[in-house]
Formats: structure tokens, sequence, C-alpha cells
């Protein structure tokens, strides 16, 4: 294993070990009563979640599992006329009822997704979203899933999960929820970068945001040239 992926494995498993703890401050303090904990808390922080895609203008969007188009809707908003959100379902019902739901919002083009991949055309896409969907991929797919993602992808791209975070959740709940951990795992097994992961403020969900390695090297590489050579004209 080279070392950046060695020193790459060492932040990922920090952060995810931290994650708990911020868990158990926020319960104490109260932070998980009333309706900003549970089922919708995490879609009251939608801006704050927005704001942490990275999303540019004439960005493509592919929604994994978008449900009612909700969280589409909120990508459309940021994105303007000129970008794409791929909204994805399993189930021809409910991708009826986004054409129908969402048909002045021509930037939201809902799909019949397969369930073991996205329906993408290679190196298409800049940010793959997948909301509460993750949990119920089947069984022991999820890394190879997760490398699907890596040719889809474009190099620059990212690739953001929400989950409830599996320590915060009872009851019926957990079933419905996933250990950050465990995806940070999965996600470097197949190849991907953790960049960030946090709880979502106010919820019991978290958010993992992934890029690619070389990517992200490539990109630090050219600022760190670009830092010494403002550095070197400032010597002379």
């Amino acid at each position: 294993m080279s070392k950046r992926l060695r020193i790459g494995g060492a932040i990922v498993a920090i952060l995810f070990l931290c994650l708990p703890a911020v868990g158990q401050q926020r319960e104490q303090s109260g932070g998980r009563g009333g309706n900003s904990v549970g089922e919708n808390g995490y879609r009251e922080a939608a801006d704050y979640v927005i704001k942490r895609l990275g999303l540019r203008r004439k960005s493509v969007v592919v929604d994994i599992g978008a449900g009612d188009g909700w969280w589409s809707s909120k990508i459309a908003e940021k994105l303007g006329p000129k970008g794409v959100i791929h909204a994805g379902e399993v189930n021809e019902k409910k991708v009826d009822t986004m054409k129908e739901k969402w048909e002045s919002v021509p930037q939201i083009k809902p799909y019949l997704c397969p369930t073991d991949g996205t329906g993408q055309e290679e190196n298409s896409c800049d940010l793959v979203f997948i909301s509460k969907t993750y949990h119920h991929f089947d069984k022991d797919t999820h890394v190879d899933y997760l490398r699907h993602l890596k040719k889809v992808v474009k190099p620059s791209g990212r690739v953001v999960i929400i989950e409830r975070h599996a320590d915060l959740a009872s009851g019926r709940g957990k079933e419905h929820a996933w250990q950050p951990g465990l995806l940070g795992q999965q996600a470097e097994q197949a190849g991907w970068m953790l960049l960030r992961c946090e709880l979502i403020p106010g919820s019991d969900h978290f958010m993992a945001i992934f890029v690619m390695p070389e990517a992200f090297t490539e990109k630090l590489s050219k600022r760190l040239t670009a830092t010494k050579r403002k550095q070197s004209k400032g010597d002379q």
C-alpha cells in the first residue's frame, strides 16, 4: 500500500471515530428532542447540506433513490437553468410521480434506475448524491457499487452519501441506518478518498463526501506549485 493511501486511511479512521462522540454531546445538550431529529430532521438543514456539495453551474448530478424528488429540487435551485439532475428510482410509479410533480422544473429528469448501478454513461457526472438509499443496496454489493461510481463520475467529481448514524438510531430505525466507519472502509476499498464526514446539524444523520485520490492529489500539487511561485516572486 502506498504512503498516500496509508495516510488517507488514517484520516478516515480518525474522522469516523469522532462522529459518535459528537452525537453523544448533541444528545446530552437536548439536540435529539422534537421534530429536529429523525426521519426529516436532516431536510431542515438542506441549505447547510447544499453548500457542501461543491455544486457549480452547468453541473450534471445523479440523485440515486430520489424518492419524491425533494433533494433534486433543492439541487436544481442551486444549479440554475443550465444544470441537470438525473433523478433515479427503481420503481416506475415513483418515476412517473416525479415526472408529474416536477414537470415545471426541466432540470430534473426522472428515470428508471437499475438496482446495480446508476444507468449513466461513463465519465458523465459531476456529483452522485445518495440520500438514505445506501443501506437499501443488496448485501455485499456496496463496494462494487462504489467502484461503478468511479467509472460514472468525472475525475474532478464527488460522491455524497447521507445516512442515519447507526449509533444514534433506535428500534426499527437501526434497520434503516449505517455505520460511517463501515462506509469509510468500503469507499476506501473501492478507491475513493474521504474529503469530509460530519453529522448534519439538528439531526441524527451524517453526510460523507468522497473524491478521487488522483484528482485531489493533482489539485493539491498545483496549489503548492502556485504558492511556491508567489513566494519566489516575493523574495526577488
